[in-house]
């Protein structure tokens, strides 16, 4: 059996964008939902189930970073979010409403419909039951619940509540790669520098006994972030 396409939601007050964004991405498989406002978008996402939602940060009567932290309250839709706006300081507020990406106009409608498919890929990856509480790693430890660290030599290992949600996030997309910015948005790094990012994954580094000058565990992905090398176990 055939899988149904993807819907998605284009929010965005100019009708000609609006209508050429849903003809764009229905060429490539998805299928579309048009909205000209929050309420529009709102109504729309009441009425039947939305995979993910493109939206325009410039709403007449709702601004967009608003409607994403109204839709992130009360679902896990993904939303990639799409702005005029050239100053960084918005994408990062972008990110800490709830957006799992963003991007700028003008942009190539083309890099848009493969960031959606991987937020879609993400989204799925995400949604899929962790099967138990204790994720083990390289001889490593780490209770979920009790959001507690345990060494290979039994020793409880100190974490921050940053540590622990950078952890965690590595944990779970275990041999995937993530983003700076997706780790801004999973591990509430608010700071618009990749420094910030970097400075947080050597802290960790050091807590787990990674060699920061080659590292083996949370490998670096040039050009692109971090990620956790070895097989994730999960137990209960």
């Amino acid at each position: 059996m055939t899988a149904a396409p993807p819907v998605l939601l284009v929010v965005d007050d100019d009708r000609d964008i609006r209508t050429l964004l849903a003809d764009h991405l229905e060429q490539h498989g998805f299928r579309t939902l048009k909205a000209a406002d929050g309420r529009a978008a709102k109504a729309a996402l009441e009425a039947g189930p939305v995979d993910l939602v493109v939206l325009d940060l410039n709403l007449p009567d709702e601004d967009g970073l608003s409607l994403c932290r109204a839709i992130r309250a009360t679902s896990r839709t993904p939303v990639i979010m799409l702005t005029a706006r050239g100053d960084p300081i918005d994408r990062i507020v972008g990110l800490e409403m709830g957006a799992d990406d963003y991007m700028a106009k003008p942009f190539e409608p083309r890099e848009l419909v493969a960031r959606i498919r991987t937020v879609l890929r993400r989204a799925r990856a995400e949604s899929e039951p962790v099967q138990g509480r204790c994720a083990q790693f390289a001889g490593w430890s780490l209770d979920v619940a009790a959001r507690a660290l345990t060494a290979p030599d039994g020793r409880v290992a100190p974490l921050s509540g940053a540590d622990f949600d950078l952890l965690h996030a590595l944990v779970r997309n275990g041999g995937r790669p993530l983003s700076r910015e997706r780790i801004r948005a999973l591990s509430t790094v608010a700071d618009a520098d990749d420094r910030a990012v970097d400075l947080r994954v050597s802290r960790l580094r050091q807590k787990l006994g990674d060699d920061a000058k080659n590292p083996v565990l949370i490998r670096t992905v040039r050009s692109l972030g971090y990620m956790l090398s070895g097989p994730v176990t999960w137990r209960a």
